[in-house]
C-alpha cells in the first residue's frame, strides 16, 4: 500500500482563536484578492506582527521546527467555480527569476478556515504536465484528496506537486457558474533559509485589518530587541504564474 502524501490534523488551533483568525479573513472580503497569491510574508517565530502568525504560533507543535529558520505564509482565497491556481511545486521564486535555480520549503502546509462546494486540495509526487488543464498530472489515480474543513490542517513534503479541484470535485478546465463563496484558508510554507524578496507582515504594509494591536514597525523592533529574538520564510505558483492553494 502506498504511504500517504499528506498528514491531516483536525482542530488545529485552540477553538477561539481559529474563530477569530476565520472571522479576520472572511472579513477581507475582496480585498486584495486579485493578488493574495503573490502577498507572501516572512515570519521568524518572534513576535507576530499578524493575527495569522499568532496562529502559526500555535501551530507550532504541529509542525516539523527541525532546521526551520522561518516560515512563509499567505492567505489563500479562491472560488471553487474559478480556480486560480494550476498544479505546482512551491518554490522561491525570486531565486528561480534570478538564477534559474530551483529551491523548494521543507514543507507545506495548509490550514482550512471555512468548508465549501468542493475545492479539494489535491497532492502528487507525480510532476505537473503543462500540456494538460491546469497543468494536472497524467496519472489522476495518483492524487491525495483532502476537502476544505474548518480548522483541518493538512502538511506534505515541499516538493510534493499540488493543486485545487473545481466546485464539481474536477480538474479546473473553465470557469463555472453560479459564482461560489470563497474557499479561505492560510498557507503557511516552512524554509531552511529565507526565499528571497520576502518581506516581513509589518514592512508589507497589506491587509491592516489583521494587524495585532501594538505591533507596528516600532513596536516590534523594541520587542525584538528586548526578548533578543530572531527573524524568518516564503514560495508558490497561480495562474498565470503558479502557487499553492
Amino acid at each position: 500500500m502506498t504511504a500517504a502524501l499528506v498528514r491531516i490534523q483536525e482542530r488545529a488551533l485552540p477553538p477561539a482563536l481559529f474563530a477569530r483568525l476565520a472571522r479576520a479573513v472572511r472579513g477581507l472580503g475582496e480585498e486584495g484578492l486579485a493578488q493574495t497569491y503573490r502577498t507572501t510574508f516572512w515570519f521568524d517565530h518572534g513576535a507576530p506582527a499578524a493575527l495569522p502568525e499568532l496562529g502559526i504560533l500555535a501551530l507550532g507543535p504541529r509542525l516539523p521546527r527541525v532546521g526551520i529558520t522561518g516560515v512563509e505564509w499567505w492567505l489563500s482565497r479562491m472560488r471553487p467555480t474559478d480556480v486560480q491556481v494550476d498544479f505546482h511545486q512551491d518554490r522561491d521564486e525570486r531565486l528561480f527569476q534570478r538564477t534559474g535555480a530551483t529551491a523548494h520549503p521543507a514543507f507545506g502546509s495548509v490550514l482550512f478556515l471555512n468548508r465549501c462546494r468542493g475545492g479539494l486540495l489535491a497532492v502528487t509526487d507525480a510532476p505537473a504536465r503543462d500540456g494538460n488543464p491546469a497543468r494536472a498530472p497524467d496519472d489522476l489515480g495518483a492524487l491525495d484528496l483532502v476537502r476544505p474543513w474548518p480548522n483541518r490542517l493538512v502538511s506534505f513534503a515541499g516538493d510534493a506537486t499540488h493543486g485545487v479541484l473545481d466546485a464539481n470535485g474536477e480538474i479546473p478546465h473553465r470557469r463555472l457558474s453560479p459564482p461560489a463563496p470563497l474557499r479561505l484558508a492560510l498557507v503557511v510554507n516552512g524554509w531552511r533559509r529565507r526565499p528571497e524578496g520576502v518581506p516581513r507582515f509589518d514592512e508589507a504594509r497589506r491587509y491592516p485589518s489583521l494587524a495585532l494591536a501594538g505591533a507596528g514597525p516600532h513596536s516590534r523592533g523594541r520587542r525584538r530587541a528586548g526578548a533578543g529574538r530572531r527573524r524568518a520564510p516564503g514560495s508558490g505558483h497561480a495562474r498565470p504564474s503558479p502557487q499553492s492553494p
